[in-house]
């Protein structure tokens, strides 16, 4: 279960040590356990702190990963047979804006896994931003096997009574697998074991309930684009859609003036042509990116 809600007054977190998965970061240090506020982008090629967040004034660098996706750009814009009359702060704002949408809409091969143990008292944990950009669960709960040393309470029989009614140790078939993972879950939530989390701000995860006998353990899983193994055609439409919005602001600009004057009696700009080239194929690229791209739920069958 998972919802996003905002503070108004924070209250206390932590910023736990972290076991990283096959997370696009790089740990700073050389200790086991390093704090997830240590975890760097640097050499992945995305910074999601500044990701859409630029200004005008701010100055204007491509690393290896933009460099590509500008350059093919201005390739597809005719350069250098013609002039681009585009800025490098204009085609920084169209890389991220096709960045965002990729990774708004990443798809499952994407899954990454990080894992934290929890501080007693305490339930709410500060993660890096490109872990609850795209959070997908927090496995957090006390399974029913840790209850063996709890003999007598009430979800202890209740445990040994489902494995005694339903056979688990003579004819237990597939249906049966199913029907104890329905029934767990339902025990868990009824008995409160299972464990829920928030997003809190965009920055904290917020677990309940808090830990208040032993540090539990949390694995998260979330998507995140890794540039530097990134599929060639995913880098491929972020290509053509960078393309498609630079043509947009392109056609803005010589849409201001219908022909410009030379010595063949005046060159005739594309400004209108660009913006509608620029709508159209964004239109195609978006349904490419949900279809085809963005992998549907799975099918779920059971066989009996």
């Amino acid at each position: 279960m998972c919802g996003y809600i905002q503070y108004t007054t924070m209250a206390k977190y932590v910023t736990p040590n972290s076991s990283y998965g096959s997370t696009f970061g790089v740990r700073v240090g050389d200790s086991p356990g390093v704090a997830a506020s240590a975890l760097t982008t640097s050499g992945n090629g995305i910074d999601y702190d500044t990701l859409n967040r630029r200004r005008f004034t701010d100055r204007v660098a491509f690393n290896e990963f933009y460099t590509i996706i500008k350059d093919s750009v201005r390739a597809r814009l005719g350069h250098p047979v013609v002039r681009v009359e585009l800025s490098d702060f204009q085609l920084l704002t169209a890389i991220d804006e096709a960045i965002s949408r990729l990774d708004y809409h990443a798809p499952d091969w994407c899954i990454n896994y990080m894992s934290f143990q929890t501080q007693i008292g305490v339930g709410l944990y500060k993660l890096p931003r490109f872990v609850l950009n795209n959070l997908q669960y927090a496995a957090y709960k006390k399974t029913l096997l840790a209850v063996a040393a709890q003999e007598g309470s009430l979800e202890f029989d209740f445990f040994i009574k489902y494995f005694q009614e339903n056979f688990l140790f003579q004819d237990f078939g597939v249906s049966d697998f199913f029907i104890l993972q329905t029934s767990l879950k339902t025990m868990r939530r009824v008995l409160g074991r299972e464990g829920m989390f928030n997003v809190v701000n965009g920055e904290y995860l917020q677990l309940f309930p808090v830990p208040t006998e032993i540090a539990e353990q949390v694995v998260v899983i979330f998507k995140a684009l890794n540039t530097p193994t990134l599929h060639h055609y995913y880098i491929n439409w972020l290509q053509r859609y960078a393309t498609a919005i630079s043509k947009g602001i392109l056609g803005q600009i010589r849409g201001k003036y219908t022909t410009l004057p030379s010595p063949a009696g005046g060159a005739q700009l594309n400004g209108a042509a660009l913006v509608q080239e620029c709508e159209a194929e964004k239109a195609t690229l978006l349904d490419e990116l949900l279809h085809e791209i963005e992998e549907p739920p799975a099918a779920f069958t059971t066989f009996g």
